[in-house]
C-alpha cells in the first residue's frame, strides 16, 4: 500500500537539516479540523520548545487584545495617549487599531537593548536581581513611547516591533496583569497549549527548546550592521528569548518572547479558523474575529490585518495557492524560522517551525524553503484546484 503524498513532507523537512538550512525543525498541518501530518527533523522531539519570536504577536497580543476587546478593557479605537501621554504616538492621536495594523507610523526597529547593556551590563550576569530588570522594563518602555514617528498615522503600513512593544505594555495595563499570566490564562489555558513566555527572573526554563544563537546580544540581522556598536557581551543561556529587545524586556513583550511547539502553534491557527466561522469563542465571538482578520481598509496596498499579515501578490512565504481563493488566508512568520498560515476557504492550518537563526542571521534560505513546503502541502491534499 502506497504511503499518501503528505508523507513526503518529512523527507522535505529531512532535506533541509541536511541542506544546513536549519537545525531542526517541527512541523503540523490541520485539514478541516484533524491533522494530517505532524513531523520533526534534526536535533528536535515533539516536545521541544521553539522560540516563536514574531508568532508572539499573533498567539499572544492580537489574541488577548481580542479577548481584552470581549470583555470591554480595551478596543480598536482606545488611545494610546491614555497610556503613554505626551508621547510622540499618543500626540498624533495613533490608536490601538493602528499599532495591530502596523500603521502608527512607528519604526520597524529600534535597537533599545544597546543602551540598556551599555547602562547596565550586570543584565549579562545570570544572577542580575529581579529589580533591576525590572527598573530596565520600565527604561526600554519609556524609550519606546519616546520614539519619533517615521511617517504620518495611517498614511503607509511599517511593520513595527516598537508598536508591539507600546501595545503589549497597554494590553498587560488592561488586563490588570503581566502579558505572561494574561497568556497562561485567556490563550494557552482555554486552548490547551503548552507554549508559554520565558521571563529571565523565572529562570532554570524547564523542558528542551532549540537553540538560536550562542552570544548576547545576538549579531546584527541584515540591514542592521550599522545600528549599534561597543554593545558588552557575553555567551547566551540556553532557553533565552532571542530577541534582544525582548531580552531586556525581561523575556517577555508585545513582539516576541513566546516559546513553544508546532501543536501549539497548529493549535492556535485551529481557534483562528473556528473564531471565523464563529464555531468557538474561546478567545472571542465571530463578529470580532471577522474585523480583526479583514484587512486594513485604510492603508491602500496594505497586507495587514489586526495583527496578522496576509500573502503578498508575486512572493509569498505562504506560496501560491494559500490565499488565493477568497476568504484568503491569514499568518505570520517569526525572524528565528517560524511561520503559521490559516486558509479560510480550505479550512488549512500550516505551522512550520525551525531555529534557522541557530548558524547565523545572515543565511536567508528560510526564504525559498517556506513557499515550496507550503505549495507541496497543498499539492498532497489535492487542494491547489478548488471547485
Amino acid at each position: 500500500m502506497s504511503q499518501h503524498p503528505i508523507a513526503n513532507l518529512q523527507a522535505v523537512l529531512d532535506d533541509g537539516v541536511e541542506l544546513g538550512i536549519f537545525p531542526a525543525a517541527q512541523a503540523v498541518v490541520l485539514h478541516k479540523g484533524m491533522q494530517v501530518f505532524g513531523g520533526v527533523a534534526g536535533k528536535a522531539t515533539g516536545d521541544t520548545l521553539f522560540d516563536l519570536a514574531s508568532l508572539t504577536k499573533v498567539m499572544s497580543t492580537t489574541a488577548l487584545f481580542l479577548r481584552l476587546w470581549t470583555e470591554g478593557k480595551v478596543g480598536p479605537d482606545t488611545l494610546v495617549s491614555r497610556y503613554f501621554p505626551g508621547s510622540p504616538a499618543g500626540d498624533a492621536g495613533v490608536t490601538v487599531a493602528d499599532l495591530l495594523y502596523h500603521r502608527s507610523g512607528l519604526p520597524a526597529f529600534v535597537p533599545f537593548f544597546a543602551d540598556a547593556l551599555k547602562s547596565h551590563p550586570e543584565l549579562l550576569d545570570a544572577s542580575c536581581p529581579a529589580t533591576l530588570r525590572a527598573q530596565v522594563h520600565a527604561e526600554v518602555l519609556h524609550a519606546a513611547a519616546a520614539t519619533p514617528l517615521d511617517a504620518p498615522v495611517r498614511t503607509k503600513s511599517i511593520y513595527s516591533d516598537v508598536g508591539f512593544i507600546l501595545l503589549g505594555d497597554i494590553l498587560a495595563r488592561a488586563g490588570g496583569a503581566p502579558l505572561d499570566v494574561l497568556f497562561h490564562r485567556h490563550i494557552a489555558e482555554p486552548l490547551d497549549l503548552k507554549a508559554r513566555f520565558h521571563r529571565l527572573t523565572d529562570f532554570p526554563a524547564d523542558g528542551a527548546t532549540a537553540h538560536t544563537g550562542a552570544m548576547r546580544p545576538r549579531e546584527p540581522a541584515p540591514g542592521q550592521e550599522s545600528l549599534w556598536k561597543d554593545v558588552p557581551s557575553q555567551a547566551a543561556r540556553s532557553g533565552e528569548v532571542d530577541d534582544d529587545n525582548a531580552w531586556v524586556l525581561d523575556g517577555v513583550a508585545g513582539h516576541a518572547g513566546l516559546f513553544g511547539t508546532a501543536v501549539d502553534v497548529a493549535r492556535f491557527g485551529q481557534a483562528v479558523l473556528e473564531g471565523a466561522a464563529g464555531t468557538h469563542a474561546a478567545i472571542a465571538p465571530g463578529p470580532l474575529w471577522h474585523r480583526a482578520l479583514a484587512t486594513d481598509p485604510l492603508v491602500e496596498g496594505s497586507t495587514r490585518s489586526m495583527g496578522f499579515d496576509s500573502p503578498s501578490k508575486g512572493y509569498s512565504s505562504a506560496g501560491r495557492f494559500i490565499g488565493d481563493t477568497p476568504p484568503g488566508a491569514v499568518g505570520h512568520l517569526g525572524f528565528t524560522g517560524t511561520s503559521l498560515w490559516v486558509d479560510l476557504r480550505r479550512s488549512l492550518v500550516v505551522a512550520l517551525i525551525t531555529n534557522r537563526v541557530a548558524q547565523g542571521r545572515q543565511d536567508l534560505r528560510i526564504r525559498d524553503f517556506r513557499p515550496a513546503f507550503h505549495e507541496l502541502v497543498v499539492e498532497a491534499l489535492d487542494l491547489h484546484v478548488l471547485p
